[in-house]
């Protein structure tokens, strides 16, 4: 019992600790990068604010979701803060600016996370089918993969083709180096990452997990994680020259050694970094890395802060 508390006591004085870097480092560097004062006017269509025939696919920072359908996971009150990432259903996440979708399911098509699950991917289909429908010019990259410990959905890439064969971009690494302009009217880049199931092939309609790369680590330390971000980004190609999307996540996760095991009051402890993370980027030179950024609880001033990089580098400042 005693080495138990001992081991909380530390533990929270870690958490404390590096809280506090975060804080130093924000007071001593800030958080001004090109584009950073830039703000959409119409955060739903914020692509096509954007000049589509400047705006290279490799150019994008990618506003993106972590666990994007958990907003109805669970119980709620009871099991739902422990598993829930994000309060806004899928449609409303796309109009607020997200363009990346982070989907676990399970066997059954139903969403997942870990042990908990909630609505059918038939939810996210819906909404997202929804969103493409009310804008003319937005892409979104929709990432499906069977969570660990779970078995494949049998058939489920045809099940994906059939829901959206009208709007989806083949896997081409071609597509990188090109315009929306050049991709549009298709709209979706689908990327399907299956447990045991054959990978999609090149040139299929849905893309293969090789090209939605990340390293994640586990772990409820903000600095520690941020630190982590930023040491594989460096290791990254620029992202003129990748053939596949790198994703960053502003996210840290509750431990079972922690006796804070929420999401929310975890993750919180990194979420209003992101600013200082791209400016931090620019510092140590790898700016021309950063692709994909995902959050937890996805808030408008994320959705900006990758938008207004986005708009800096078709203009030539970044």
């Amino acid at each position: 019992m005693g080495s138990q508390f001992s081991r909380q006591i530390e533990k929270r004085k870690a958490i404390s600790t590096e809280k506090k870097i975060l804080v130093d480092l924000d007071g001593s560097s800030g958080e001004t990068y090109p584009g950073s004062e830039y703000r959409p006017s119409d955060r739903k269509n914020w692509m096509t604010g954007l000049n589509l025939e400047k705006l290279h696919t490799n150019q994008i920072v990618w506003p993106g979701t972590h666990d994007s359908a958990t907003n109805k996971i669970g119980i709620p009150l009871i099991t739902r803060p422990f598993a829930q990432c994000q309060c806004l259903s899928i449609y409303r996440q796309l109009c607020v600016g997200s363009r990346v979708l982070d989907i676990r399911v399970q066997e059954d098509r139903r969403v997942c996370h870990g042990i908990l699950k909630t609505y059918s991917v038939d939810v996210v289909i819906k909404d997202l089918k929804k969103f493409l429908s009310e804008t003319q010019s937005e892409i979104v990259i929709l990432e499906i993969r069977t969570e660990f410990g779970h078995d494949d959905p049998p058939e489920f890439d045809k099940y994906l083709e059939e829901q959206l064969g009208e709007y989806l971009i083949h896997q081409d690494d071609h597509v990188f180096g090109k315009t929306i302009a050049e991709l549009l009217p298709k709209r979706v880049i689908c990327v399907w990452k299956p447990r045991k199931s054959p990978a999609p092939k090149h040139g299929s309609p849905l893309w293969s997990a090789g090209y939605l790369k990340d390293n994640w680590i586990d772990t409820d330390l903000p600095s520690t994680k941020f630190d982590s971000n930023m040491k594989h980004l460096s290791e990254q190609p620029p992202v003129s020259s990748r053939k596949y999307f790198y994703r960053v996540e502003n996210t840290v996760t509750p431990q079972a050694d922690n006796p804070i095991l929420c999401v929310k009051p975890v993750t919180n402890r990194i979420h209003g970094y992101a600013r200082l993370f791209i400016t931090q980027c620019f510092s140590k030179g790898c700016a021309d890395k950063l692709q994909i950024f995902s959050t937890d609880f996805i808030e408008e001033d994320f959705v900006d802060a990758c938008v207004g990089l986005t708009q800096a580098r078709v203009e030539g400042k970044a």
